[in-house]
């Protein structure tokens, strides 16, 4: 599916009627587009790259109880390579397909254990399906 890009025509705030607020740059059909600071109602924000009004490229998703990814994101998921930590200090650093663990990776338990065997290779669907020594 081809997207067309538009260019940036403005830059500024808006309070949306549900709470959430937004702060950074818009395209043309007032979409958000570029930089920019998302906060929903409920305590989590995004900050970083927007697309046609979509979470897209780098950025950081905040959220309310402490969970925080950090990575890539394509058309509003987690998409590419990034690292996810849970609330709990579990952390998953590796690649995400679609909102989805899907690719290589390393999941670290919150006592900085990796798990016996380790935790690290090949995930499809958040489920480790291939132990592999990623270096």
């Amino acid at each position: 599916m081809d997207v067309d890009i538009l260019p940036i025509a403005a830059s500024g705030g808006y309070r949306h009627q549900n709470g959430s607020a937004y702060v950074g740059t818009w395209n043309t059909e007032g979409r958000r587009q570029g930089e920019g600071h998302l906060k929903f109602p409920d305590g989590t924000r995004f900050d970083g790259e927007f697309e046609n009004g979509l979470f897209h490229g780098l950025g950081v998703l905040t959220f309310p109880d402490g969970a925080k990814y950090e990575g890539e994101f394509f058309q509003g998921w987690f998409h590419g390579h990034g690292v996810f930590w849970r609330a709990d200090g579990m952390r998953h650093e590796g690649e995400f397909r679609g909102g989805k663990i899907w690719g290589l990776g390393l999941t670290t338990f919150s006592d900085d254990t990796n798990g016996f065997p380790r935790n690290e290779g090949f995930f499809q669907d958040c489920k480790l399906k291939k132990l592999m020594k990623m270096s």
